[in-house]
């Protein structure tokens, strides 16, 4: 696997709460340089990176982040004001409280509400595994997939451990067709990133991939 075909798999992230605006800026240029498939970026920047850059990347923010505890409405405001502001992707974190209470109902609502915002842009459901039983993991592979949702997404990279290769294998047997997954959290290393990839995963989310390739002669 090239370094190429790694990077076009990778929404370059930063989403640290002291991020500046000329930390965003480096990322963005680094994205447009090396054609990520992505930058992942904190909403209030959104507006800013898409009259700064407009077409030249694609521009991902977040929702309900990180901990998913906002109520519905709310993030279904977010969502609206971060497609206004030229985002094109949509990283959403679920309610773990309804999780843990079996409101799987609400969570379904939840996911189905946002999808229907975002229409035919790309919605990411963040169901963050380090807090969710073998149990859980499986019913929300079925919630994804019956909202609609575009992607499932391990992690937050806030919370107690980020992705492992055990849940990738796990959401293959259990998301529809037409669901892809996005792996994020504690992907450090080249071989990381093509474990990752090998192993069913579309896109990884990491702030570290383009200091672990560039400038290197790529790999068959």
């Amino acid at each position: 696997m090239t370094n190429e075909e790694i990077l076009r798999h990778i929404d370059h992230t930063l989403l640290k709460a002291v991020a500046s605006w000329e930390d965003i800026r480096t990322l963005c240029n680094e994205a447009v340089q090396y054609k990520t498939a992505s930058v992942c970026i904190p909403p209030a920047y959104s507006k800013p990176v898409q009259e700064t850059y407009g077409k030249k990347l694609t521009l991902c923010t977040v929702v309900g982040f990180p901990l998913g505890y906002s109520v519905s409405r709310v993030k279904a405001a977010e969502t609206e004001q971060a497609l206004s502001d030229g985002a094109s992707e949509i990283d959403m974190v679920i309610n773990l409280g309804d999780v843990k209470n079996h409101r799987f109902d609400r969570v379904l609502e939840e996911i189905t509400c946002l999808k229907k915002v975002v229409g035919d842009r790309i919605l990411k459901v963040i169901v963050e595994t380090c807090y969710l039983t073998m149990e859980e993991k499986i019913r929300l592979c079925e919630l994804v997939s019956s909202a609609g949702a575009d992607y499932i997404k391990t992690s937050t990279g806030f919370g107690t451990a980020g992705a492992v290769l055990e849940d990738i294998h796990l959401f293959k047997q259990h998301i529809g067709p037409q669901v892809k997954i996005k792996a994020a959290g504690g992907i450090r290393t080249r071989e990381d990133l093509e474990s990752f990839l090998n192993a069913g995963c579309d896109r990884i989310g990491t702030s570290s991939a383009v200091a672990l390739l560039r400038g290197g002669p790529g790999k068959a």
